[in-house]
């Protein structure tokens, strides 16, 4: 079992910059490929950014691309998501996800075996 504890979330500003850590515990997430998703009130639960086991392989939503930054330190057992240039449609519950199966970087979150309890991520205009 893999249990995922999500922090760095906050009310902040358009235009600000936040930084989310998932920290790991029960076992190595070496080789288990992370991720972020999102959910704003009355929406599905959406993918934010995906990386692989090595950090080789990321995958972002059109959203979030070239703003936000999916990251990863397997010695520390921990994934980031450094969110730059904020905007209010980013606010939501941020949750962090891990699975040790997956072959690709799945955008649907049922493909998805652990999550963290997430984190609240509110962006004032």
């Amino acid at each position: 079992q893999v249990q995922l504890v999500e922090s760095g979330g906050g009310l902040v500003q358009a235009g600000d910059s936040l930084r989310l850590s998932c920290a790991a515990s029960g076992r190595t997430i070496r080789s288990y490929a992370m991720g972020w998703f999102r959910q704003a009130p009355g929406k599905a639960r959406e993918s934010v950014a995906t990386i692989s086991w090595s950090g080789g392989h990321t995958y972002y939503a059109d959203s979030v691309e070239g703003r936000f930054t999916i990251s990863r330190d397997n010695a520390m057992n921990t994934v980031y998501l450094q969110m730059n240039r904020l905007k209010p449609e980013d606010t939501g519950v941020y949750y962090c996800a891990a699975d040790g199966t997956l072959y690709y970087l799945s955008a649907q979150a049922m493909d998805w075996s652990y999550w963290g309890q997430g984190t609240q991520v509110t962006v004032s205009s």
